[in-house]
């Protein structure tokens, strides 16, 4: 019976040494490797319940895990394919802004091809004829419903004169109104205000042409009675004026509402060039 207050006492003092502050944090840790051990040891049970209780547990974790990284995985996912589009579509701006670059390039480099061709092409026809003459580019159009000219960039610096006929290739386009330092104006054959002396051949036939606001022809006028001229018939300067030079071509002759009108060989919409007589 002496025995029995000693175990007692041993228990007592083993709960005080447990419950002590200073202890306590190494109970935890003894009793984590309790736990942990007993979980382990739960793998060597093949069968059983502790079996399908740790099939169960590993099941429920698992697909949890699946579920909860399902949304996570879509962010991801939907962020990387977000950032590659944005990235695309980047790139296809900027192949796009180098190939609006290129046909830029392109269209103007044609634009100088075909300018130079032009240029060389009334080069060549100058060195072909004995008459001297002013080439100039057309700056500014200045057509209205009826009045139709234009302004080229040399002046009377360039010995340009008043009153002298503008050509376009072999063609009759106007004649020179007002001259400038630098610049001049041309009346269109087309304008209201333009009456210029002309002849049709064949038959030498004298008669003036006056245009009527339209740049695609004008009405002969002032012509003889009885005249003889037909369509297809070609109309010429006849130079009378002194100052607008003899036998330029300017149009050829068709009939309609019993007018004789003047079909210009001269399309003055796209006029880009010019040459004066000197």
């Amino acid at each position: 019976m002496a025995t029995e207050p000693g175990r007692d006492d041993f228990i007592i003092a083993i709960r005080s040494a447990f419950l002590n502050k200073g202890n306590r944090q190494k109970f935890s840790l003894f009793t984590l490797l309790i736990i942990s051990i007993l979980v382990l040891s739960l793998e060597y049970f093949k069968s059983g319940p502790v079996h399908k209780f740790r099939s169960f547990t590993k099941d429920f974790i698992f697909q949890s895990s699946y579920i909860v990284s399902v949304p996570f995985v879509a962010i991801k996912e939907n962020y990387h394919l977000f950032q590659e589009h944005m990235n695309m579509y980047e790139e296809y701006e900027n192949l796009k802004q180098k190939d609006l670059d290129l046909k830029s390039l392109k269209y103007e480099n044609e634009f100088f091809k075909a300018e130079n061709n032009r240029l060389n092409n009334l080069i060549l026809e100058k060195s072909l004829i004995s008459q001297n003459y002013i080439l100039t580019k057309i700056l500014l159009d200045q057509q209205s419903p009826y009045l139709k000219s234009v302004i080229i960039n040399k002046g009377f610096k360039h010995g340009v004169k008043y009153g002298t006929s503008v050509k376009n290739d072999a063609y009759f386009v106007g004649k020179i109104v007002d001259v400038n330092h630098l610049t001049s104006r041309v009346l269109l054959a087309s304008d209201l205000n333009s009456k210029i002396p002309v002849i049709v051949e064949p038959g030498n036939i004298s008669a003036i042409l006056s245009g009527n606001g339209n740049n695609e022809f004008a009405e002969l006028e002032y012509l003889p009675k009885d005249n003889q001229i037909k369509d297809g018939n070609i109309v010429y300067t006849s130079g009378i004026d002194g100052a607008i030079s003899a036998a330029i071509p300017v149009g050829k002759v068709f009939k309609k509402n019993n007018k004789k009108l003047v079909k210009f060989f001269v399309n003055f919409n796209q006029l880009k060039f010019v040459r004066i007589d000197k």
